[in-house]
């Protein structure tokens, strides 16, 4: 039995339509994947209240505002030298980033309380 030119537009339009309606499908399910792994991730996390997040920011806030930024001695810079004669800075890097760390893991220590853990736990 051979086709017509219709017969064929019509069923190639049913294939575009079937197509298009599993693309829709496809990315519902990438979704709905992605919201649960997000929740396998977090299944185990504590929860925290949104005041709690805030002050958690406001630590972090401090201890980077705690930080001398505009100590050079802070920093590793390199120099060079454009054409006509100024000076830029090539590159710079923080080289002291345990002291800033270590700055904001005070400050978000401040916020809380070490739990007594149990031997066990402590060896998982």
């Amino acid at each position: 039995m051979s086709k017509t030119k219709e017969d064929l537009e019509h069923q190639i339009a049913m294939l575009m339509r079937a197509l298009e309606s599993g693309k829709a499908n496809v990315v519902d399910y990438e979704n709905d994947l992605a919201t649960a792994q997000k929740k396998l991730e977090d299944i185990n996390k504590p929860e925290l209240t949104p005041l709690q997040f805030d002050l958690i920011n406001e630590a972090i806030e401090r201890g980077v505002d705690d930080f001398d930024f505009s100590d050079t001695g802070n920093f590793d810079i390199e120099y060079g030298i454009e054409y006509d004669g100024r000076v830029h800075c090539e590159s710079h890097d923080l080289n002291c980033t345990y002291s800033l760390i270590e700055m904001i893991t005070e400050e978000v220590h401040k916020l809380f309380t070490e739990a007594e853990c149990p031997e066990e736990e402590i060896s998982e």
